[in-house]
């Protein structure tokens, strides 16, 4: 096996039927939010009772071993994703290397190892505002596309460094979901955005009347951004004023860009 991957004992004890065993043995250990008996769990998991207690009761050796392998591996897929990994990820991560391993029991020793990921803050949303403009809704909170090219969408956000505030544009393909293309400048103005879905004209080839989709702020609301997009053979759209959902795409995107990359480091 190549190195720095999962061992050949890993895989071993990772059967479907010991995985089972293991989320039933984790689930009894977590009776404050689990009240079901291990016989109810065995029905349920068309494993035998018995089987459960045999494998339970088998050397310490075997049981501990998978266990402290699994909690290297949870330890080295969390620090590889720089602290920001929650069980969620982890756990699909342990299956990209092939190893098996139930969901609970992830994040049961993920809680023994002590690694917390890093949290978004708390957000408060206000009151839905009715819709500004002429400009059409071309999207309406469908952020797929059957292909590359076909709808974008675009905001910007800004960063705090030791020199001062840095604004970021970014466009986002909603098939691959990829930045192909970003600008960074000291200030937010049309410039700034208009080189973001310049730069994404360049990098992917867009589709005749390719969809753009932001937000109403006043620069891309701008007239001079309007006549970018136009040149490009872009079709502009954009959701209500004061609506974030309206370019969840976007926003989720920032969230996670400021959560695991800004806030988790000083500036």
């Amino acid at each position: 096996m190549p190195p720095g991957h999962p061992t050949r004992s890993v895989l071993r004890e990772g059967s479907p039927v010991a995985s089972k065993y293991e989320f039933i043995e984790t689930m009894r250990l977590d009776t404050e939010e689990y009240a079901y008996t291990v016989e109810f769990m065995c029905q349920r998991l068309d494993v035998s009772k018995s089987g459960y207690y045999d494998w339970r009761s088998r050397p310490d050796s075997a049981t501990a071993k998978r266990r402290e392998e699994l909690k290297t591996l949870i330890r080295k897929a969390f620090e590889m994703s720089d602290s920001t990994y929650g069980y969620r990820r982890v756990h699909a991560q342990l299956a990209r290397w092939g190893v098996a391993a139930g969901l609970e029991l992830v994040r049961q020793l993920m809680r023994v190892l002590g690694l917390v990921p890093c949290q978004p803050k708390l957000k408060r949303f206000g009151l839905t505002r009715p819709a500004a403009g002429a400009l059409p809704d071309l999207v309406g909170r469908d952020f797929t596309a059957d292909a590359p090219g076909e709808k974008l969408v675009g905001d910007i956000t800004y960063v705090k460094t030791g020199e001062g505030w840095l604004y970021v544009a970014t466009v986002i393909d909603c098939c691959t979901r990829e930045v192909i293309g970003y600008a960074m400048d000291d200030h937010y103005q049309t410039p700034l955005k208009s080189r973001a879905i310049r730069n994404a004209s360049r990098n992917r080839k867009l589709a005749a009347e390719a969809i753009f989709h932001s937000d109403r702020g006043s620069n891309y609301m701008s007239a001079e951004y309007a006549g970018v997009l136009a040149g490009l053979g872009l079709r502009q759209s954009a959701g209500r004023t004061g609506i974030c959902f309206d370019n969840a795409m976007a926003e989720s995107f920032f969230g996670t860009l400021k959560n695991e990359r800004v806030s988790a480091r000083p500036t």
